[in-house]
C-alpha cells in the first residue's frame, strides 16, 4: 500500500532554504521507504514495540513547573556539531537526574545527525517518555517512531496542510501516543485550534523564514488565545530563546505549561546541574 507524499506549497514556500532542502530530502527518504516495505509491514512492527508511556501526564504531574522536555540533539545545519563528546545515554540520564519530565529525541539524519536507533537506545536506557522530533510528512514515519519506542511525535504546522495535520493526529492518537503540534505565529495557532482532539501545542519562538528568535512570540500568542487554549484543555509547550530561570518564569506567567530546551543544556559541562539551575535549584 502506497501513500502519496505531499506537503503544502502554500506553507513551505515561506520556509528558510535549508528547511526546504530538509523537506526535499525527507520526501526522497519516504519514497525510498515505500519502495522497501509496505505500510502493512510497518504496522506489523508495532507488535514488538514497547508499551507507550504517558507523555502528557508526565508533563502535567512533574513537580517542576513549567515542566521540562529536554532535547537530545547532536548537530544542526546552523551550528554544526553541538557537543564533541556526544553520548545520548549519558545526556538523557543527566536530564532525568536533573528533573526533566520528558525527553525529545531528534531523529532526522542528514542535517541533524539523529537516528531512530538513538530513539531505540534511549527507550531501553531511560524511564522518561520520549518525543520523536522529526520532519513528519507521511504516516510511515509515525509508525517508525512508534516501533522505535516513541511516546509522542512532533508535527510542524508550517509544513503540513490542515488535512494532513488532522489525519496524522488521528493516527498518532490511535497508536496511543500524543502529538506535539508546533506553531510559530497566530495564523498557525488558529489553524491548529480548529483541529479535532488537539492536546499539546508547542509555540516555537524561532522564525522558520529567517531563524530569528523572539521570545515575545509566546507572550503575543498566549495573550491572544490563552483563554481559548484553557477552555479546550490544551497544554502549551514553549521552545527557543529559553536559557535560564528568568525565561522560564516569563513564559510560565504568560500561560505556558512546559518548555522544550536542548542545545543550551547540551553545551554545558555539567548537564544535570544546568537542568537544576533552570528550576532554580542547587
Amino acid at each position: 500500500m502506497m501513500y502519496s507524499v505531499s506537503t503544502s506549497t502554500t506553507y513551505t514556500t515561506r520556509l528558510q532554504p535549508i528547511l526546504r532542502e530538509v523537506l526535499l530530502q525527507k520526501k526522497q527518504e519516504v519514497a525510498q521507504l515505500h519502495q522497501q516495505m509496505s505500510l502493512a509491514s510497518l504496522q506489523r512492527q508495532l507488535t514488538a514495540a514497547p508499551t507507550v508511556r504517558d507523555f502528557l501526564t508526565a508533563l502535567q504531574q512533574n513537580p517542576h513547573q513549567p515542566s521540562l522536555i529536554a532535547e537530545i540533539q547532536k548537530a544542526s545545519p546552523n551550528y554544526g556539531l553541538i557537543r564533541a563528546d556526544f553520548d545520548p545515554v549519558a545526556i538523557a540520564q543527566a536530564y532525568e537526574r536533573g528533573g526533566a519530565a520528558c525527553i525529545s529525541v531528534i531523529t532526522e539524519t542528514s542535517f541533524f545527525q539523529g537516528s531512530y536507533e538513538t530513539l531505540r537506545l534511549l527507550r531501553r536506557r531511560s524511564s522518561l517518555p520520549l518525543l520523536c522530533k522529526e520532519f513528519i510528512i507521511d504516516p510511515c514515519q509515525i509508525y517508525l517512531a512508534r516501533a522505535a519506542g516513541a511516546d509522542a511525535v512532533l508535527l510542524i504546522a508550517a509544513m503540513l496542510t490542515n488535512r494532513e495535520l488532522q489525519d496524522f493526529l488521528r493516527i498518532i492518537h490511535y497508536l496511543g501516543m500524543n502529538a506535539l503540534v508546533e506553531v510559530h505565529n497566530l495564523a498557525e495557532l488558529d489553524r491548529v485550534l480548529k483541529l479535532d482532539d488537539i492536546r499539546l501545542i508547542s509555540i516555537n519562538n524561532q522564525s522558520l523564514s529567517d531563524f530569528s528568535i523572539d521570545i515575545s512570540t509566546t507572550q503575543t500568542l498566549l495573550a491572544a488565545r490563552r483563554s481559548h487554549l484553557q477552555n479546550l484543555g490544551v497544554m502549551v509547550v514553549v521552545e527557543s530563546g529559553l536559557y535560564g530561570h528568568a525565561e522560564l518564569n516569563l513564559v510560565a506567567q504568560s500561560g505556558a505549561n512546559a518548555v522544550l530546551i536542548g542545545e543550551s543544556l547540551i553545551k554545558e559541562t555539567d548537564i544535570e546541574q544546568a537542568v537544576r539551575h533552570l528550576f532554580n535549584q542547587k
